[in-house]
């Protein structure tokens, strides 16, 4: 304990020194797509702008504000405060509203300019230092925003800094939320599960216990690499899920040993020997799903799996090391605080009891069951092909990101981002896309600070590209060009504007497919160039496009690995197959339901659903949700399936009695998987509550996937298709014999320990003394 203490300690140190600097709302490659070329060119030639702005909009309450003396005053007041605050924190600041008459073109790009309605300005500011310096400078501008925000003028502020705070402050408020919600749930189930309020809370502080150590970690690799700025909430979504429910297994075969007599160390050298097999072999079979978003080669799927994976390791190795100290410690305490009296008796895996006749009367008719519920689950399924777009004729799942205009409407980067559509859809870019040119000799270089000049036939197809995008109300003016020293390079910045000034937004990343595909092509057909398209905008179209080339490959790679595990374990090859299917139904009526709920263009319900439970429809689900769900939900269905098959391949070893095996399968572990179930949901629904759309859509994915596995899957589908299969569950090929046998239970133990039909894993054990 001394060891796990001392870790505890540098968690928590880690925790509140390094983990902040490690979050970040970038992300990167690791392979080369078009816009990181584009951007590796723009550094090698010196033309990469690192500069960091905020876009100002001081808005009055009706129009022809501008022409007031007192809003006048405002923004000069606000700009003097603005230069007050030194070139150590901004670095180009406009000088008055008006502008100074004979500004140099740069000065004057700054502003102030007016609205057409006359009731806003727009003005620049440029930060001194890159993004770490500029995000630590933030809160003294922040202020100075509230400061001049009052008597009927607001001022509003976006860019890459003011919204990234946002939804690092959101996501830490919706991790709270969800925190203290999953924590509650877990609370009540465990109490009534166990009885006994120490053996109810205990897994509660192992579960708390994981998520403190991995955040420090994270911390401690945040020095090395970023980590995606919601990775925090999914830790600890992820660590009270597995790290509540492993202790749950220990907890409850430890309390069993005892009640048959076992002494404590025994007790607890017993459950080592059988709770601690499956636990770890749980936890492997989670790691094994998750490490496969490991080979997507962008920085938000590897830190989501890295997370994700570190707390899964975690709770393993403190359910398989401190918990048995702590449990040496506690003794029969493990039992104190009890709720439901010393003799009380609930039924539990009993012959003739709940699960039993359940599995008994799903196995009756067992092709009317499982009809049935294949096709509830394939109905549920339907939205994530079927489901129509509210923008164009497509159907089925849309993906994007969720940007600015996904967030909440009482927050002051969604209601910036709004005035600038109103206000300024053209000139409140918050992002460019760069058109960079590369050949042989593509321009000349201008005097620094100044334009470059463009060769002939290059400036040729630049006046084309910007009258063929002239109409296009996502995109404005380009830019003066920029041309490297060595003339081999050009740059071409054309703002993204409109709807399009969320750089993730929807709209933008089809501006960057129409000016890859459409405007470019044309605009430089024959030209000798290499044209690529680059920016903020293009960096989020190429990892949409990753996504999609990466999610079946990975799929299928975990699929492949499951049936080798599973086929070893269960020495079978029809149970790995049919738990592989009866997996991906699960997961498919999890995507369908979600697409249902969230996205928009479906049937009436799905929006009523999302009204109920206050979820915001968006146009598109997260690109990264449905590998990041799949490999989640595969891990902790298999964790499931594992410890039902085990127990029905168990009793079939015994009897060979197929029917029965099954019976007893469910019947002794519905009771343990109802209850590991139930503390999943409470603790993903509660992460779902949150506000940020993309957590939202997480926990609801994976609660009602978890809640179907548990309930549709295991108590319908597994018993109907055994049944049917009877004996050829157990086919294996005779040139598979050589097979190694691998006891996942530790059935070896059970000469010393007595394992019953009616196992007290959930409830009883220790309440008869």
């Amino acid at each position: 304990m001394i060891i796990w203490f001392l870790i505890l300690v540098a968690g928590i140190a880690s925790l509140a020194t390094l983990l902040g600097p490690a979050l970040t709302t970038d992300f990167d490659f690791t392979n080369t797509p078009e816009a990181k070329r584009a951007k590796e060119l723009l550094e090698e030639r010196g033309l990469q702008d690192e500069s960091i702005s905020e876009t100002f909009v001081v808005a009055g309450e009706s129009d022809g504000a501008v022409q007031d003396p007192a809003f006048v005053e405002r923004v000069n007041g606000l700009l003097s405060d603005l230069q007050g605050l030194g070139p150590d924190v901004v670095a180009a600041v406009p000088k008055s509203f008006p502008p100074p008459s004979g500004a140099d073109p740069l000065t004057a790009a700054l502003g102030p300019i007016a609205s057409e309605d006359g009731k806003a300005v727009i003005f620049f500011v440029t930060y001194a230092d890159d993004t770490d310096g500029a995000t630590a400078d933030f809160p003294q501008v922040e202020a100075l925003r509230e400061e001049a925000s009052s008597d009927g003028i607001e001022v509003y502020m976006l860019g890459q800094v003011s919204s990234s705070e946002d939804f690092k402050r959101i996501s830490e408020e919706d991790l709270r939320f969800g925190e203290g919600i999953g924590i509650l749930a877990a609370i009540i189930v465990l109490i009534v599960v166990f009885g006994a309020v120490v053996a109810g809370v205990t897994p509660i502080v192992m579960g708390i216990f994981s998520i403190v150590v991995t955040l420090g970690i994270v911390g401690i690799f945040g020095l090395l690499w970023d980590f995606s700025f919601f990775t925090p909430n999914l830790i600890s979504m992820m660590g009270l899920a597995v790290g509540i429910d492993y202790s749950l297994f220990i907890v409850s075969r430890y309390r069993e040993e005892r009640q048959r007599g076992r002494e404590k160390l025994d007790a607890i050298g017993a459950s080592g020997a059988t709770a601690n097999r499956a636990v770890f072999f749980s936890g492997m079979t989670v790691v094994l799903a998750l490490a496969g978003m490991l080979l997507v080669p962008t920085t938000i799927f590897r830190s989501l799996a890295g997370g994700a994976i570190i707390v899964v390791l975690v709770s393993v190795a403190a359910s398989m090391t401190l918990l048995p100290a702590i449990l040496a410690m506690l003794g029969d305490k493990i039992n104190a605080g009890r709720i439901f009296g010393r003799n009380r008796e609930v039924e539990h895996g009993r012959p003739g009891g709940f699960w039993d006749r359940a599995s008994r009367a799903v196995m009756a008719r067992p092709v009317v069951w499982l009809v049935g519920a294949a096709t509830f689950m394939i109905v549920l399924s339907l939205p994530y092909w079927l489901q129509g777009h509210p923008e164009d004729d497509g159907v089925g799942i849309k993906t994007g990101l969720s940007g600015i205009g996904t967030l909440p409407d009482d927050v002051q980067s969604k209601q910036a981002y709004n005035i600038l559509l109103v206000e300024f859809p053209k000139l409140g870019a918050q992002t460019s896309a760069q058109i960079v040119i590369t050949g042989d000799d593509v321009g000349t270089a201008g005097a620094p600070g100044a334009s470059g000049q463009l060769a002939p036939e290059i400036q040729q197809a630049v006046d084309s590209l910007e009258s063929s995008i002239a109409d296009d109300p996502n995109l404005g003016a380009p830019g003066d060009p920029q041309v490297s020293q060595d003339g081999s390079l050009a740059l071409v910045e054309i703002p993204l504007t409109g709807p399009a000034t969320d750089s993730q937004s929807e709209a933008a990343v089809t501006t960057i497919g129409q000016l890859r595909t459409d405007y470019i092509p044309a605009a430089f057909q024959g030209v000798d160039a290499e044209v690529l398209v680059g920016g903020d905008s293009a960096f989020v179209k190429d990892f949409f496009d990753i996504s999609d080339q990466y999610t079946p490959l990975i799929i299928l790679l975990v699929l492949a690995l499951s049936f080798v595990l599973l086929t070893v374990v269960f020495r079978s090859l029809v149970v790995p197959a049919k738990a592989i299917v009866m997996n991906l139904l699960s997961v498919g009526a999890a995507y369908g339901l979600i697409v249902l709920v969230f996205q928009k263009g479906g049937p009436a319900i799905g929006e009523w659903i999302a009204n109920l439970f206050g979820f915001q429809q968006v146009d598109a689900i997260e690109a990264w949700l449905p590998l990041f769900l799949f490999s989640i939900l595969f891990g902790l269905s298999m964790d499931y399936h594992v410890f039902l098959i085990s127990r029905i391949r168990e009793e079939y070893d015994k009897t060979s009695d197929n029917t029965e095996a099954v019976a007893y399968g469910l019947r002794t572990t519905g009771g343990i998987i109802t209850g590991a179930a139930i503390i999943m949901v409470a603790v993903f629904a509660g992460f779902a509550a949150g506000r940020l759309t993309s957590l939202e859509q997480m926990g609801f994915g994976l609660a009602v996937a978890v809640f179907m596995d548990a309930t549709i899957v295991r108590s319908i589908l597994v018993p109907s298709a055994m049944k049917l299969l009877g004996d050829r569950n157990w086919y294996l090929p005779r040139w598979l014999e050589w097979l190694p046998k691998v006891d996942v239970e530790g059935h070896g133990v059970e000469s010393a320990v007595v394992v019953p039909d009616t196992p007290a894993e959930l409830i009883e054990a220790g309440e008869k003394e």
